[in-house]
């Protein structure tokens, strides 16, 4: 009875997959967006999805605004304080000889600030350095922004290595039940190797949605990174298979002095030691000067008046800002150690996934694929012949696939760590001197 019903079932999900091939079996290529979308186009290279990305990324807006507020605190640093009127008018309203404005006294007075010790310099000084600080935060997030993009291409790229080979999958099985099928009406093996058959094929067909639905998820994926909510490309176009050696990870390391989180250090130091020089400046008082004309209306006579005015630094002598400049600039010197250990952390991790990624490739290519593929093509034969049965055949084929779906996650994770690499050390692998080229074996591709 448990025979029975285990074969029942086995013919109903085959039955099942079977309807579900034939709704499928016209779909089994990418799915093309509607012509009518605006800016759609058929193929897209990594270089148009980063000039995308770099054009309409929220982020990026972000820092070129806050650059743009940055200038602008630079123009309000270099002002000059405003000039003060004053008018001032006594010895009216009173009793006896000083009741209306006859014996009033009016004095029209103009006085200025000035600013000692190169207070407006110093703050101008301040704020042209966080310009610089915001413009290597800007280079930081553009940097951010390409390693995304890259990992998400990759990611469309992979999806659509991984749709093709289901693709073939399918079209294995399909060919591999036609081919038990004929063996079957021939009387040569059982009904059970057709129903097998079935469900491998039905298999392939659930695989192969699968895949499709990753892909179109990886296509909104990298369609988000420019801030689009439907990608407006067909299909992306690019080189999985082409991997690099990989530096020595003294040489990376010896490189991240070029990654915009380290470089904005520099900067970043120069601006607490300026605001430290301002704080300094702002313990000397500032003097107001004044002048003006006193008009004596009892006498029809005009003066002059002259006045300065000097704070006394009793009391704040900016002793708070002071030391609150030096602990910033202790407190930046730390930061910049633990950004530099911070990074270095995160390069030796993209590094080792990097390297293991190349070697896994390359053994994959080098001396699994072929074994796998000569196997599955002897199978395949020996079965046609009545050589092997059919298990074999299924055993061979599910193996050259295996090997072949890990073949293209190697190299989706090569080409994510090196994405990430890219942007730790601030420049292209590819640009590096590959010293170490002949011991890793050379180009893969």
């Amino acid at each position: 009875m448990s025979l029975r019903f285990l074969l029942l079932s086995v013919c109903f999900f085959a039955a099942t997959g079977m309807v579900l091939l034939k709704e499928t079996a016209a779909a089994v290529v990418v799915d093309k967006p509607s012509s009518g979308s605006e800016g759609a186009v058929d193929m897209l290279t990594l270089e148009q999805a980063i000039s995308l990305a770099l054009k309409k990324s929220p982020e990026l807006e972000v820092s070129s605004q806050e650059m743009n507020a940055v200038e602008a605190r630079i123009l309000q640093a270099g002002l000059f304080p405003n000039p003060e009127i004053e008018v001032e008018v006594e010895n009216f309203g009173g009793s006896g000889g000083f009741n209306g404005f006859d014996s009033s006294e009016t004095t029209v007075q103009l006085s200025q600030l000035i600013e000692l010790a190169g207070k407006r310099s110093k703050r101008r000084n301040v704020a042209s350095l966080e310009h610089d600080l915001a413009g290597w935060d800007y280079r930081a997030r553009r940097a951010d922004v390409v390693a995304e993009v890259s990992k998400a291409f990759v990611h469309v790229l992979a999806a659509q290595e991984r749709l093709s080979l289901t693709q073939e999958l399918v079209r294995l099985a399909r060919e591999a039940l036609d081919t038990v099928s004929e063996r079957v009406r021939a009387g040569k093996v059982s009904p059970v190797e057709e129903t097998r058959a079935r469900v491998t094929l039905t298999t392939a067909v659930i695989e192969f949605e699968r895949a499709r639905r990753i892909l179109d998820a990886s296509r909104k994926r990298l369609a988000a990174t420019w801030g689009s909510t439907e990608p407006s490309f067909e299909r992306v176009v690019g080189q999985l298979d082409v991997i690099r050696p990989v530096p020595s990870p003294e040489e990376l390391e010896s490189l991240i002095s070029g990654n915009p989180e380290i470089a904005r250090w520099a900067v970043a130091m120069e601006h607490r030691r300026a605001a430290m020089a301002l704080e300094y400046a702002n313990r000397v008082p500032d003097v107001a000067l004044s002048i003006g004309v006193r008009r004596l209306m009892e006498s029809n006579d005009n003066l002059l008046v002259f006045g300065v005015s000097i704070p006394l630094p009793v009391f704040n002598r900016n002793q708070g800002g002071v030391l609150e400049a030096q602990s910033r600039l202790v407190q930046a010197e730390k930061e910049r150690t633990a950004a530099r250990l911070r990074v270095l952390s995160a390069l030796a991790g993209a590094y080792q996934e990097l390297s293991v990624s190349f070697m896994e490739a390359v053994a994959l290519k080098r001396d699994v694929l072929p074994g796998a593929m000569s196997a599955f093509e002897a199978a395949r034969e020996g079965y046609r012949q009545g050589k092997f049965d059919y298990l074999v055949m299924l055993d061979a084929q599910r193996t050259l696939f295996e090997v072949r779906g890990k073949y293209i996650d190697a190299l989706a994770s090569y080409h994510r760590a090196a994405a990430e690499v890219e942007r730790l050390i601030g420049m292209k692998l590819d640009l590096i001197k590959e010293s170490g080229k002949q011991r890793h074996g050379g180009d893969l591709s």
